[in-house]
């Protein structure tokens, strides 16, 4: 793509983070609120499949509707030792998921489905990034907590807010964590367009 004009995307997300950063990167962005629920396929426990799953769950909800523009469908999971924590449901929720993840190194991988409506074509992939979090006090969890970041967050923690007080290090994209990895994005634009 180059320096060539970003092309418009349809984000079939309900997430303002996922928008803010298109934008932020010069894509055209319209939200179309998927369809359909975020649970995970039943049976499945690789976290990659999962996301990948879910991606394509919402890309494909709003590909119904439409027959024109590429739809780009995104979901995020937290891994740790092989186990998906997804968004907190409360506060008690959010609370049990940062002190499981205090402390320890988990992952992070957010999936990408695009699907170019015109043609059919679904491209989907997966990104991982390592994400090393420092201990935390209950005090330190609570006021957290009382911020309301935790909500809607995969992991109960949001790193492109004051999250990333408890990260000590990751290893990999950035835009990942936060929820969408550009460079993944760009690779397969690139791919849906050849």
């Amino acid at each position: 793509m180059g320096n060539s004009e970003k092309p418009a995307l349809i984000l079939a997300s309900r997430s303002p983070r996922r928008k803010e950063m298109l934008e932020k990167a010069g894509y055209p962005v319209e939200v179309v609120p998927p369809l359909g629920d975020e649970t995970p396929p039943e049976g499945e426990s690789d976290p990659h499949q999962v996301a990948v799953a879910l991606a394509t769950r919402k890309a494909r909800s709003v590909y119904l509707q439409r027959d024109e523009g590429i739809i780009l469908g995104a979901d995020t999971v937290t891994v740790l030792e092989s186990e998906i924590i997804g968004k907190p449901e409360n506060e008690d929720n959010a609370r049990q998921m940062l002190r499981k993840l205090s402390g320890t190194k988990h992952s992070v991988i957010t999936a990408i489905c695009l699907i170019d409506a015109a043609s059919g074509t679904a491209l989907c992939a997966s990104e991982e990034t390592a994400v090393e979090m420092k201990e935390m006090t209950d005090a330190e969890i609570e006021d957290y907590i009382s911020r309301g970041e935790s909500v809607g967050a995969s992991g109960a923690y949001k790193i492109q807010e004051t999250g990333d007080q408890f990260v000590e290090n990751i290893e990999g994209s950035f835009s990942n964590v936060v929820g969408l990895p550009l460079d993944l994005l760009e690779e397969l634009l690139n791919r849906l367009e050849s």
